[in-house]
């Protein structure tokens, strides 16, 4: 397969292997989002890959969407198509026919957790960061974390971790069932390469039809949900509040809301 410019895929067998390479936080931008849809339908397509693992270079997972891309585009932006953008691709990896397991280490935020949030499973260390705080922008979450959160956590917690948009250590994600297991470090990989090859072995129609019909336990709303999103977070972002946030963000220091 072809080395895209965000992101790589190696293959290991039946295993594919998906890294996200935009340094220095992999954050999610335009470009990575739609090489992240390219290779989807590529491994789609490819009967020779069973499994997929989705991880980060660097010292993160995915810190989160390209803010600074943003502030370019804050005036004039469409950013309720930018929004249905990554929620269509989100979705792609969600309704995938075959298992999507998602590596995180050193964070997942914002858009970073939404994108493992879209992933079947997920595998986090003990130490990674996870959570959405586009709140202390000004924002809020684009890419379905609204709708997927509450679906795995609960609709308290989410609302926990969206209005303190504060992150949660990777234990703390195993208790909130927000990750399926916490391995160290050194062993992050490996795990996700073992349970991988555990999946493989099974026979590829009846993964297909067990990830197919799991979606079923979704509620039926998600669309509904997902579309509101969308059309708020185009919205949110006429506000002073998202500039003064995002503005607050680049120059770090804390953002002064005037509620306009």
């Amino acid at each position: 397969m072809p080395e895209a410019k965000q992101l790589t895929v190696h293959q290991e067998d039946q295993i594919a292997v998906v890294t996200l390479n935009n340094p220095p936080a992999n954050a999610l931008s335009q470009t990575m989002i739609q090489e992240l849809d390219d290779a989807f339908k590529r491994m789609e397509q490819d009967d020779e890959i069973r499994v997929v693992i989705l991880q980060g270079e660097g010292r993160f997972f995915a810190a989160g969407a390209d803010i600074k891309e943003f502030a370019n585009d804050l005036e004039g932006g469409d950013f309720q198509a930018l929004s249905q953008m990554g929620q269509r691709t989100f979705e792609r990896i969600s309704s995938f026919s075959k298992p999507v397991i998602a590596a995180i280490h050193g964070a997942a935020l914002g858009g970073g957790l939404e994108l493992a949030l879209a992933c079947h499973l997920r595998l986090t260390t003990e130490s990674a960061k996870l959570g959405l705080p586009e709140l202390q922008l000004g924002l809020i979450p684009g890419f379905a974390g609204t709708q997927r959160l509450p679906q795995l956590v609960g609709r308290a917690k989410a609302l926990e971790m969206l209005l303190t948009a504060e992150p949660i250590r990777g234990q703390d994600a195993v208790k909130w069932q927000l990750v399926n297991r916490v391995c160290s470090e050194d062993d992050l990989e490996e795990e996700a390469l073992n349970l991988a090859r555990t999946f493989a072995r099974n026979s590829r129609k009846t993964v297909e039809d067990v990830l197919s019909l799991t979606r079923y336990a979704a509620s039926s709303t998600f669309t509904q949900g997902s579309e509101e999103e969308a059309r708020l977070f185009g919205q949110i972002f006429k506000t002073d509040d998202a500039k003064e946030g995002i503005e607050a963000f680049l120059e770090k220091r804390k953002p002064q809301f005037t509620d306009r």
